[in-house]
């Protein structure tokens, strides 16, 4: 589909409060967009459904389901990103200031959280802050377009539900892949602003943090799965910042299902801690915003996928018998927004752990700020 009609059709259903999510997968050029067909506000209650999901980062409040069976499916291809009609958004410098009161709120609120880890209430806790910027203009679809322009590696999206809200942003962070009864799940943690080079030293710290993420996965999954693998640990880039990744991988138990796993590892130890229950009612009580579905998760819930066979001789004739399978890709929502009129609320956040410190994690939240106000 032509690019312009694509996003014209886009444009026509938020015109007329219409649901809708508009999506590209990390590295990819395919670009879709699933229209819901009435304004129901729908629920993913089994994992059994099929649609696009979003998840808040408390798990005891519903997943918002843009259904398949509800919705017309239309996709575009994007060779050249750089062709795109996009226009300059932009917003006050001077209203985005952070004031002082919002630094100390936020440093005391990391001394608060090492001072419980401290105290065996748990070992990491993510503690996050909202900042909210005032912009000239704020037309969802073509900061979704410069979005796409700026992050070809991440999970770039844009939701809508007028009975929720708005919500854009790039994730770097997948929190599970399943096809079959085979899963991956990626363990992302540590943070380091990216100086022309993959090549850097990782303190204790951010190391550490990164081990919590991974031990919980596997140590959560294993009632589940049948067999485990761990990949070594990388550096990668997402925009301008670095981090360590470990890549999980999986199958499941016969009797195990989707909805098990999420219970099992939402929300991970990348977005709230560890313990995750008792981090979590820390969070709750202390961060003194609600983060609603920052740090939540989103993505394709059961759709279907193609798995062609493999390359050979002997699969020749095979070729014509591709397998057709339910494809289930979940992203943990980071670097994201939520607009509302003429505002843009950013959420940013990092890992507490006993050896943290508080100015630097402030330091860190700025840095990820940084990421998103680069598009607008």
């Amino acid at each position: 589909m032509i690019l312009e009609a694509f996003f014209k059709r886009i444009e026509t259903q938020y015109e007329q409060e219409l649901p809708f999510v508009v999506y590209r997968k990390p590295h990819k050029k395919e670009v879709k967009v699933l229209l819901q067909k009435t304004n129901n506000l729908c629920f993913a209650r089994e994992f059994t459904e099929q649609g696009f999901v979003f998840s808040p980062f408390d798990d005891k409040v519903d997943t918002v389901l843009i259904p398949l069976k509800n919705s017309e499916v239309i996709k575009a291809l994007c060779y050249n990103e750089g062709s795109l009609n996009v226009f300059e958004t932009s917003f006050n410098s001077k209203e985005s200031v952070v004031s002082e009161e919002v630094k100390n709120h936020h440093i005391k609120l990391v001394q608060k959280g090492i001072k419980a880890i401290k105290n065996d209430v748990f070992k990491k806790v993510v503690l996050s802050r909202k900042e909210d910027i005032l912009l000239k203009e704020a037309n969802p679809i073509t900061i979704f377009q410069k979005l796409l322009n700026k992050y070809p590696s991440a999970f770039v999206y844009c939701w809508y539900h007028p009975k929720v809200g708005l919500w854009l942003g790039a994730t770097p962070e997948t929190l599970v892949k399943i096809e079959g009864n085979r899963f991956s799940i990626m363990a992302l943690a540590g943070t380091q602003v990216y100086k022309d080079t993959l090549d850097v030293v990782w303190q204790d710290k951010e190391i550490q943090e990164q081990q919590f993420v991974t031990d919980f996965v596997v140590d959560n999954l294993k009632p589940l799965v049948e067999s485990i693998a761990i990949s070594g640990t990388n550096t990668v880039k997402a925009g301008n910042l670095l981090h360590l990744k470990t890549m999980i991988s999986a199958q499941l138990k016969m009797r195990s299902n989707l909805k098990e796993v999420i219970s099992a590892i939402h929300p991970t130890p990348a977005v709230c801690g560890v313990p995750k229950q008792a981090a979590k009612d820390f969070i709750l009580k202390h961060e003194n915003y609600k983060r609603e579905f920052y740090t939540g998760f989103l993505g394709e819930l059961n759709l279907g996928t193609t798995v062609a066979p493999r390359s050979g001789k002997r699969n020749i004739e095979n070729r014509a018998y591709a397998l057709n399978r339910k494809s289930t890709q979940l992203y943990v929502n980071l670097r994201c927004m939520q607009l509302k009129n003429l505002q843009a609320i950013i959420y940013v956040g990092g890992g507490v752990t006993i050896s943290s410190d508080a100015e630097k994690e402030w330091k860190e939240t700025v840095d990820k700020s940084l990421i998103i106000k680069s598009i607008l």
